[in-house]
């Protein structure tokens, strides 16, 4: 266990701080080959872990193919160009108006399209109106986690529970649906408190190159998107691979671009290609924490926190689930607390709430830490690929100051409405 652990956190170290400028994909293929030679898991137990995750491999190229076009065609250019015009040169609408869109994508095509997608339109319009890029792009990777519990698929950690405990999407608005509001709530407001300084009262709207984006806007990517956006509800709710409906799409968007002789190679060249060793690597070094019985642990501890009455178990809940994600990513995190609900059910069945309040901690928790979940870590690599280095310890510094008030905001709600 220790070992694995040593790896695990030695590679999580690496991808966060970048020794000698190593490349995020190259630590997490090297940390996966160390799991190996560790004896954390086998090479079989790694190819298997490969196999099992060949459908998030498969989502996250579908969507960033998707992603590429999408920005070619101008399509969030032009959102983010009217987002501008509504703003009225206010830095402060401005965020909110970002803050929105944010919620927008993350409810409809998930937190890491979010990431994907938002996090380097914002930052180009930002660095083209010449303002402090800092709260918008920490907007995008915030607001991708704490809305990312609005609806079921808006964040795949979640469908952990929801296809664990049967939960339908009437009861998981009934209780979910207001904790998810406060929560963004919670968010917008302290950013706000926290960047009052920083997001600067006007700006001057001329600074923005004036481009007719809109209007060669491609109406077939929109309609496509929002083809995807349909495809990857139904999708999830009958726990069919979410990488199918991503996938076609990314077809469909490049036999539209073949037909109207758009160079692929463009698209190409802008599709981020080392997020799939990036994820691959992770997903060895997850499986070799799980062999060393590091969630077996962690999934013991969690189960002697429940026993101390509803409301203490509830915060343990939420709590425990949010902590553990940030010490060892969301998704093992939030297997541990299935299980464990799952082990219990006269628990469960006395306090309905607590699956939600897992999935409250595994969708929210992340934003403490970058390593929680991947939709961060995405994040972090698009800034750095454009040449903006934010720090792990800048990320945990305003995690600390908004995560937690909005955690136990969004978790009290639940319990009330439980």
């Amino acid at each position: 266990m220790i070992s694995s652990l040593a790896v695990f956190a030695l590679t999580i170290a690496g991808i966060i701080w970048r020794p000698r400028r190593l490349s995020e994909a190259l630590t997490a293929s090297l940390g996966a080959v160390a799991m190996i030679a560790v004896g954390g898991l086998s090479v079989g137990e790694a190819i298997n872990a490969l196999e099992i995750n060949l459908n998030v491999l498969g989502f996250f190229l579908g969507l960033m193919i998707v992603a590429a076009i999408a920005e070619s065609s101008g399509l969030f250019e032009a959102i983010t160009e009217k987002a501008v015009v509504l703003s009225r040169g206010s830095g402060r609408r401005l965020l909110l108006i970002v803050f929105g869109i944010g919620v927008v994508i993350t409810t409809l095509l998930s937190n890491d399209a979010t990431a994907l997608m938002l996090t380097p339109v914002v930052f180009l319009l930002v660095r083209r109106l010449r303002i402090d890029p800092l709260p918008y792009v920490f907007a995008c990777a915030f607001i991708a986690n704490a809305a990312s519990f609005l609806l079921p698929v808006a964040n795949p950690v979640n469908l952990l529970a929801v296809d664990a405990f049967h939960l339908r999407l009437g009861d998981y608005l009934a209780h979910l649906l207001l904790p998810s509001l406060a929560v963004i709530g919670v968010t917008v407001g302290v950013f706000l408190y926290l960047f009052r300084k920083e997001i600067p009262a006007s700006f001057t709207l001329a600074t923005l190159p004036t481009r007719a984006v809109s209007r060669n806007l491609d109406r077939h990517v929109i309609l496509i998107l929002a083809l995807i956006a349909v495809g990857y509800i139904i999708f999830s709710f009958n726990g069919w691979p979410l990488s199918v409906p991503v996938l076609a799409g990314a077809l469909a968007l490049l036999a539209i671009t073949s037909i109207r002789r758009i160079k692929l190679t463009q698209i190409f060249r802008s599709v981020s290609w080392s997020i799939l060793p990036f994820v691959a690597g992770l997903a060895v070094l997850v499986q070799g924490l799980e062999n060393s019985g590091v969630t077996q642990y962690i999934g013991e501890l969690f189960t002697g926190l429940l026993n101390h009455g509803q409301l203490p178990g509830a915060l343990a809940t939420s709590i425990g689930t949010a902590a553990g994600s940030n010490l060892m990513n969301n998704w093992p995190m939030m297997m541990v607390s299935v299980t464990t609900l799952s082990g219990i059910p006269d628990a469960v069945a006395a306090n309905p709430g607590l699956p939600y309040q897992a999935i409250i901690g595994a969708a929210l928790g992340p934003n403490i830490a970058v390593l929680g979940s991947l939709s961060s870590m995405l994040w972090l690599l698009i800034l750095r690929r454009r040449g903006l280095n934010v720090t792990a310890g800048s990320f945990l510094k305003l995690g600390l100051l908004v995560t937690p008030v909005a955690l136990l905001c969004g978790s009290l709600v639940l319990y009330l409405l439980s």
